[in-house]
Formats: C-alpha cells, structure tokens, sequence
C-alpha cells in the first residue's frame, strides 16, 4: 500500500512534468491552490492565491466574431462539472487580453452536509496547438493577402445571417466591387505591386465602409460587403460613391504612382433575393451593369438588368460582324469658336446602325468592345476612317479621334496611326487625338515614352474629359498636349448662381492660357452656358447648341457652302433634367386604384397622364413598380395631364435615373398572404391596400385609356 510520503512524492512528481498541474478555489470562486508552475505563467508581482478565478481567466470563443462566452464565475455558480474548457489567462485583471491558453477541468466539491465548499480540478497548458488551430482556422476563413474574410468565410455570413434575418424580418445589403484597370496595374509594375495594392484598397475599404459592414476579398480583385439593417437605397448609394472616390486615389506603390477605380453592384435583401444565392446573382448583375455603364459608377438591382445582360451577350456577338457588315459609321460634330461661332475643327464619334435594332448607342457598345476585347480593332479602323475622310474636307480643319486607355498602351499605336496619316494622306498637324486621364494609371515611364513617339509623328493631343480623373497637374507639365476639354459635368449649370462649375471652368481656361493650350467645352446646350463659356475665355464650344455628330456628306456640305459659321439653337437658360418615360404605373387616391402614363420623371416630381380634372393639391400615391412608393401632391392639373410634387424625393439609380429611397417589403405581403419572395416586376400597391375599391365608394376622378383613348370612371 502506498504510504502517504509517497503519494505526495508522485503529485509533485506529476505536478513538475508539465503534464498538466492542479488548481482549486473556495466556495466563493477564489483560488485557494495552484501549481507553482501555472502560477509561474502570471506576473510575478500580481496576486493569484485570493483571486477570484474569474479575475485570472476568461473563456475562449470560437469565433473571433461571435458574442462573449460565458464567463468563468457564471460556470462556476452552477455549482456542476466541466471537461476540458479552453480560457486564456488575462494580462490583467481587467483587461481581455490574453497572451496563454489553458484547458480546464473541474469538479464541485461539497462537504458532508452537502454544502458547495470549492472547485478542484486540473489545467493543461494548450497554448502552442491552440495557436496553431487558431491559425489554421484563420487561413480556411480569411485572405492571406489582406486579413479580410475569404469567399468562404463570406459565403456562410451571408447565408446565415439571411436565415436568421428572415425571422427576424430585418434587410441585408449585399454590396460587390470590381477592381478596374487592376490588371493593367499587374502588367506594367509586376503581380507584388499588384499584391500591395489589393493590401490597400483593403485598407480604405475598412476606412470608409458603412458602419457594421463585414467586407470580404472574394478573390482576384473583387470585393464584397455585407452590411446588416440598412435598405436605404439614398445611403447605400451615398457608401457606394464614398468608396469610388476613396479607391480611385492615387496609390504609392514601391516608388511608383498607380491610379485604378472601382464598379460597385448592390443588392438588398429581401427586396431583390431572399436566399444567398439569389441575392448573390442579382449584386453581381448589378454590377455588372455598372462596369458596362462605363464604371467608376455604382448600379441598385433591378428586375430588367437579367435582359440588359442578356442584350449585352447579343451585342457583342454581332458586333464582331458590324465592320464587316458595314453597319459602322464616322459621324463628326463640330467645334466652334466661343465668341463668333466659326467652326474650328471636328470631333469623330463612331456609330452603328444596326439593320434590325437601328441605332445603337456608344455608350452601349463601347463598354462592351472595351470588355471584349473589340476596342483595338474598333479603335484602329475609326482611326483610318477618320483620317480618310478629313483628308476630303476643303480647308485644313482638324480632326479629334478619341484612342482609349488600352489603345493609348499598345505599342503598335504609333504604327497604327502612321498608316493612317499615310494612306489618308492627312498632314499629321490636322490630326488630333483625345486621351482621357486613365492613361496617367501604372507605369508613368511607358506613358512617357508613348507620348514622346507620338509628338515625333507630329500628331496634337488632346486631354478629354479634364478635371474628372485620375491625372495631377504635374503629368500637364510633362506630357505635350495641345488642348484641355473641359468635362460636359462642369458646364451642366454653370450660369446658374452658386453652381462651383462657373469657378472650375475659369480655372481651367487660365490655366489652359498659361501652359499654352486650348480649351475646349464640351456638352453645351443652352444659351445661358454658351453666354457664360464666351465670357470666362474659353476658346472652343462643342455641343447639341451648335451641331449633333452628323456624317460625313453633311459635312461636306457645309464647307463646300462656305458659310462656316453656326447659329445657335437651344433653350434660354439649363434645366435640370428630366427623364421622359412612357410607362404605365399605379395611381392610389383614397380607396380606389388607377392606371396612368408616367410622361416626366425629376427627383421631386413627375407628369401624369390619364386622370380627367384633378383638383390643384390633390394628394396622390404614385406606385411606381417593383415597390417603389411615392407620396405626392397635383401642383399643376390640365384636362388629363397632372404635375405631380413628391412629398420625399427621389435618388440616384445610379444609372443616370432615379428610384425611391424604400420599397414594400416583402415581409409586408408575405403578411398579407403573398409568398415570402424577391419583389418581381410590375406594381405591389394594390396588394397592400387588398387590391380592391372599398365597396359603398364611388371614384373621384374619371380615367382615361391612354393607349386606346377610351374613358371610364374607376
């Protein structure tokens, strides 16, 4: 039998291998013992023995994202037992750092009355395979490159937060971001550029992404947010822009200056998808909506973007024939001198006429040659083009072609618009040619070079689009342009009092006049912005007041006529503009639902037609489809046309249109007996309000069928 010497001899002998050591505490969760080596662990000048064990130690959560555990002195008052729970030990007694990790196994102890008198137990030292599992779930969960959650870590967020919010009845925006000309960055400083650059957009995302938000690296250049409780499209869009901005700034990498921008896709659930999957495919529809847009722009989902993508397919396919077809065509528009309206030269836009579809827009199919690749042949036979027909136009006017990023860093581009100028027979002094700030992004040295080759063909360079990219002025001082072109956005109000674009547009025109350029202004459309132009010395309008693109036959005959001046012709004074829609949507007085032709559409206001002699200050509920609700009031009535003023206005789609800040909820009709589902298209104002007239009632206003002209009350 084992004298009591010797089982001493073997708990110390237990206690000093390391194995594992012993503790225990009184009934009121103060350490009575613990093993000189785990006290060891502490400061040597902080109390252990009298210390509230909770005082020592905290659990450990799974999940660095989870809620706290519960704490230790909640597991000791009840008093049962526990196997092996992971604590860490605190640095300080009221501090939740932790610097070890121990695993902890106890039992109550009660004495012969059955009273609770302590816990005795033993602890392990776990700290080094902890860690080590700790690490290991960090690299299955998050982005070795930036610390953000990986498309895994991502993915289950989203899922599970979307069953719970389901229960709940709370929103979840899904938000997706693209990289834009990071590959180019890739190319021209190498992929550990490449890697510092994703490390800090990583970081102005996190500075600038709305409250709340977990904001994953999906991988390659793409980024996600999901940001709980918020469906405020006004704010969402307001984050979206604040993340353009932030990304589009100039970045330091390894000494050399890169530029890149973003697209940004957004979803709301339950709005546009009420599963992961669902809400997933509508952001990623949204932004790819965005990036086709021209990006640098931010897109909401909407129901018609699953056509737009598919219109987008289309229109690359039969784009690849257009040339071939000949469906493509140089249209020109003219420059004019601000001051006494004689032309100056021409800019050549390309167009397609497609034989089923007619005209196309380039703001269509230019994005989508730019995606497909389509642009360095597009881009070269508008070169040739151009060049062909201005070497037909009498006079030595000058011809603008617009060369893209992508062209401008090909290095065959000299010997492309060599070509041209010879088989034209074009002097190269009347050929110009518009670059946009994006090409300032990368590798300055090769932009540089570029530049020298062109200026030694003789060709002139334009800067298009200034003062809305990516360019410092220094790159003015050192690339040789011959022109600014002052952005439509500056000029879009400019004679109006306190717009900032009348400041902008001065600075640019003296700057322009220091440095030995022009300047040209482009989008003008009123007479009160071509007044105010003339006045602060621009030298050049170019716009709808003067001349739309027209080909090439009206040019020649305009300069065969020798009357080079243009006349004009446009409204007195900027409007803000509106969007002239022609659709059918719901119209809600009292208790009885109408249908009307929404004609106008402004941020505070609309035009209706087809209610017959609407009193001045009706109040109106307009349902504008897919659970957009406006509340409004008739400020202007004429037979069956009514002017319409928001009660709240409206906000960017970010599509250059406009869409309410809320929607129905879904939750609302899946109460009403709907199926718990994305909103479709069409109107869900009806469903609310029961989709019927209250018996007993009789119409206000008589209805007009603005399709076939027939009326009828109700």
């Amino acid at each position: 039998m084992v004298s009591k010497g010797e089982r001493l001899e073997i708990f110390d002998s237990f206690e000093n291998s390391d194995l594992a050591w012993f503790w225990a505490t009184d009934a009121q969760g103060r350490v009575r013992y613990l093993s000189q080596k785990a006290m060891d662990q502490f400061d040597p000048c902080r109390p252990v023995i009298g210390e509230p064990l909770a005082n020592l130690l905290q659990t450990a959560r799974e999940d660095d994202d989870q809620s706290e555990a519960k704490p230790i002195s909640y597991l000791l008052s009840a008093h049962s037992s526990f196997t092996e729970l992971v604590v860490c030990l605190k640095k300080e007694a009221s501090s939740g750092n932790c610097h070890k990790w121990w695993q902890l196994t106890g039992r109550p102890q009660f004495d012969d009355r059955n009273d609770f008198t302590g816990y005795r137990g033993i602890v392990k030292d776990i700290t080094a395979s902890y860690e080590e599992k700790r690490k290991t779930s960090r690299m299955a969960e998050f982005d070795a490159l930036t610390g953000l959650s990986n498309r895994h870590r991502m993915a289950q967020r989203l899922t599970t937060a979307l069953i719970a919010y389901k229960i709940e009845k709370r929103s979840c925006a899904l938000i997706m971001l693209d990289l834009d000309r990071f590959k180019q960055v890739n190319d021209t400083l190498g992929h550990p550029a490449g890697d510092e650059l994703l490390r800090q957009v990583s970081q102005r995302l996190q500075r600038v992404a709305p409250a709340g938000a977990e904001i994953g690296r999906l991988g390659g250049d793409e980024f996600q947010l999901i940001v709980p409780d918020l469906d405020d499209r006004g704010k969402l869009g307001d984050a979206a822009n604040r993340m353009i901005q932030m990304i589009s700034q100039p970045y330091s990498i390894e000494g050399s200056r890169a530029i890149i921008g973003t697209s940004v896709g957004i979803a709301v659930a339950p709005y546009d998808g009420v599963e992961s999957a669902e809400l997933v495919k509508a952001a990623d529809l949204a932004l790819y909506a965005a990036k086709g847009g021209g990006r640098g722009q931010f897109r909401f989902y909407s129901n018609d973007l699953k056509e737009t993508a598919e219109d987008r397919r289309e229109i690359e396919e039969e784009l690849r024939d257009a040339m071939a077809r000949e469906q493509l065509a140089m249209h020109y528009q003219p420059q004019v001198d601000a001051r006494n309206h004689m032309v100056r030269g021409f800019e050549a836009l390309l167009r397609w006429n497609h034989p089923e579809h007619g005209p196309i827009s380039p703001t269509i199919f230019i994005p989508v040659a730019e995606d497909s690749g389509l642009i360095d042949g597009l881009g070269a036979w508008a070169l040739q083009q151009a060049c062909r027909d201005a070497a037909e136009w009498p006079g030595n006017f000058p011809v603008s072609v617009n060369v893209s990023a992508r062209q401008f860093l090909a290095e065959d581009l000299p010997d492309i618009v060599d070509r041209a100028l010879r088989d034209s027979g074009l002097p190269p002094s009347r050929l110009e040619l518009e670059i946009t700030e994006s090409v300032f992004m990368g590798d300055i040295g090769n932009a540089a070079i570029m530049f020298e080759k062109l200026a030694k063909l003789g060709v002139k360079l334009a800067l298009d689009d200034f003062g809305t990219g990516y360019s410092s002025l220094s790159y003015l001082r050192k690339a040789p342009f011959n022109k600014l072109k002052i952005d439509q956005s500056f000029v879009r109000g400019c004679a109006q009092d306190g717009d900032k674009g009348n400041a902008i547009i001065h600075a640019i025109a003296d700057l322009a006049k220091a440095m030995d350029m022009v300047t040209t202004a482009e989008g003008v459309e009123a007479m009160d912005e071509l007044e105010t132009i003339a006045r602060l010395e621009v030298d050049y309008v170019q716009g709808f007041i003067f001349s739309r693109a027209v080909p090439q036959s009206e040019v020649l005959e305009k300069l065969a006529s020798g009357e080079l001046r243009y006349e004009p012709s446009g409204p007195a004074k900027f409007r803000s503009e509106r969007r002239t829609l022609f659709r059918r949507i719901g119209v809600v007085h009292e208790d009885h639902h109408y249908v009307a032709m929404l004609r106008d559409l402004s941020r505070t206001g609309a035009r209706i037609e087809g209610l017959l002699d609407v009193p001045i200050g009706t109040e109106l509920v307009l349902d504008l489809g897919e659970g957009q609700i406006v509340v409004g009031k008739v400020r202007r009535s004429q037979d069956a046309t009514q002017g319409i003023e928001f009660e709240t206005a409206l906000v960017s789609d970010g599509a250059g249109g406009l869409c309410t800040r809320h929607r129905v909820s879904p939750y609302m009709l899946a109460a009403i007996g709907a199926p718990l589902q994305a909103l479709r298209g069409g109107n869900h104002l009806a469903a609310v309000a029961g989709g019927r007239s209250t018996p007993g009632t009789r119409p206000r206003f008589m209805q007009v069928d603005v399709g076939g002209g027939a009326s009828r009350a109700g």
